[in-house]
This record gives structure tokens, sequence and C-alpha cells, in this order.
């Protein structure tokens, strides 16, 4: 639409209610698209697949992605996914026998786990439960979707009644939990110092979701390789409230088999500190860059190692994690020397 349309399209809109006297019963109620306009949701809603819904695992998966396709009728930033994100809010369903049928209930869950309200569905047959069809669940989750989309409406509006400010000025705030996969101590090790790097930089790090704009997560793996060695790889995922990826920091290098199943010490430093500087400018570009994004990587700060395709930084083969610090020794994730 271009900019000459779109001034046409405001000035009628401005003229119209004063010409016509047949709109003004209409003031006060904006109906279905005009509440969705007033409070739209920054969030984005996971659904796993069920655990406790007396499903097979494909039938638990076929459920959470027919709800997931009704919520999005609805207009509502919803996915079905067995890994939500740090962010995400979930709905978690469960379901029980009872004379009527099978009755699911969906449990709306903020991303701290916190139950903010239930929606029951409508019954079931069990020989349609147990096996379902292609289209099985569409007479339950359709009416469910449309309960859960007003419940959604109601509980954001009444957290920006009790906290109007949150998240306007002020330091970013990243919601860090944990990282996972490494041996050793690793994992501790490497969130902790990922803490104090990015608080450096001048973010707020938290592990609840209230008040937080990003979420952060880290995971390491370690995958046999020949000549005895392992091929490291640590990935940090930026991600942002309504469920977007922002970008990953990947860093990759080959190390002697059970090296790093020892106290990470000095290791987790310099790792922690060189990612933390890939990750600010993940976080920066996302504060900075223009609706539409663009395709070009952008340039990683002075001193970074260049990273792996698909990441944040120029294109190319994946890098070496970080050799050490002068004067920090015994670096097991150092690139092993050319020879």
């Amino acid at each position: 639409m271009g900019a000459g349309l779109v001034r046409l399209v405001l000035l009628l809109a401005l003229l119209l209610p004063a010409a016509c006297g047949d709109l003004q019963p209409y003031r006060g109620r904006p109906g279905r698209t005009g509440a969705r306009l007033a409070i739209p949701l920054a969030l984005r809603l996971a659904i796993p697949p069920p655990i406790n819904a007396l499903l097979t695992d494909d039938a638990a998966k076929q459920l959470a992605e027919a709800l997931a396709t009704a919520l999005q009728a609805e207009e509502v930033p919803a996915t079905a996914t067995e890994r939500p994100l740090p962010l995400d809010w979930q709905i978690d369903i469960v379901a029980e026998s009872t004379p009527r049928g099978v009755v699911a209930k969906f449990r709306l869950l903020d991303a701290d786990g916190r139950e903010q309200g239930v929606v029951a569905g409508q019954p079931l047959p069990p020989q349609v439960w147990t096996n379902p069809g292609p289209d099985a669940f569409r007479p339950m989750v359709t009416p469910a979707a449309r309960a859960m989309s007003t419940l959604l409406l109601q509980v954001e509006a009444a957290r920006k009644q009790m906290d109007p400010v949150a998240l306007a000025g002020g330091p970013a705030r990243i919601r860090f939990i944990q990282v996972t996969g490494a041996p050793g101590d690793g994992n501790t090790a490497l969130a902790g110092r990922m803490r104090e790097f990015l608080s450096r930089h001048g973010y707020v790090m938290q592990e609840v979701s209230d008040g937080a704009t990003f979420g952060l997560e880290g995971r390491v793996s370690l995958v046999p390789v020949t000549g005895a060695k392992q091929r490291v790889e640590v990935v940090w995922r930026v991600s942002r409230r309504d469920g977007e990826e922002l970008g990953q920091v990947v860093q990759m290098n080959e190390v002697p088999a059970g090296s790093l199943n020892r106290p990470w010490g000095d290791v987790a430093y310099v790792v922690a500190e060189e990612a933390a500087g890939g990750i600010r400018q993940v976080l920066v570009n996302a504060t900075t860059a223009e609706p539409a994004t663009s395709a070009v990587p952008p340039v990683l700060p002075p001193g970074l190692p260049p990273l792996a395709p698909g990441t944040v930084g120029p294109n190319g083969a994946p890098p070496p994690l970080p050799a050490g610090l002068p004067g920090r020794a015994g670096n097991p994730l150092a690139a092993p020397p050319s020879r």
C-alpha cells in the first residue's frame, strides 16, 4: 500500500464517523477485531505434545498441531513444538475419561509455569479419542481456541493494568536460566560466566520471565570424531518474547576426548567472554534494525572470531573456540597446532 493510499484511508476514517450518524451505535463496541487491536498479544504460545492426555505419541502431536492451527485462525501467535523457548507461554493439555466421553482441559501457563486459566474442551467419544482421524480433534479445538483467545486477552489486559510500565524504558532484560549438555561443571560454569559478561554489557539477567524482553539459552554438544577426539559445539540462541529467533552464536572445535570432564575454570571464562560479544551484537541488531530485516549478516565486534554459516557474522567454515587469553593456561578448547 503506497503512502498516498495510506493517507487517503486515514482521511476517510476521520471523515466517515462525522458524516454517517448510523455509525454512532458502534462506539464503545469495537467487536472482536477491535479488541485484538486494542490489546495486542506480545508473546508466543507454545503447545508441546501432551503426555497426560490418554494419547499415543503420534496422536498427541496431532492434537497439539490441531490446537495450534485453531489458535492461529483466531489470530493468536501459537505453534506446536516439543521445545518451547525461554519466554514462551504454554498450553498444558490433560485429559480424563468421563461418562460423557473424554474431556480435555487446556491450562494456560505463563513463561514461569504459573497457571493463568483453564479452558475445558467438549467431550469426544472414546473411540474417536483413541483412534483419531485427520480432523478428529477439530470439533473440540475450534471452540477451545476461541475461548483460549478470549482468556489470553483478559490476562494481557489484567497484566497491563497491574504493571502499565512493564517492558518500557530501562536496560533490556534477558531471561537466562541455564546451559545444558556440557560435561564436568561446564553447564554451571558457562552460565555463571555468561551472566557476568552480559551484565558488564549493560543487560539485566534474570531467571523469571516477568519484564524480560529477550530469552537466551545455551547448549553444548560433543560428537566423537577420529583420532580419539571430540567435536565440541556451543550454541547460544537469542529469542524474543513473540517467539522470533533473533540469531545464534556458535563456537566449535575439536578437543581430546574426555578433556572437558572436569572443572572448566578459565575455559568457561574465555568461551563466555567471546560469545557474550556476539550475543550483544545480536541484541543490538534486534533493537536497531528496520522492520524489514536484511539478509546481509551483521558484523561482529572487533576481536571476535567469525562464526559458522547461518549464524551471526559472515559466512565461512566453523570457527575454532577461543584459544585462551594471555596468562591463562591450559585451555583444552584451543585449536590444535597445524602441522
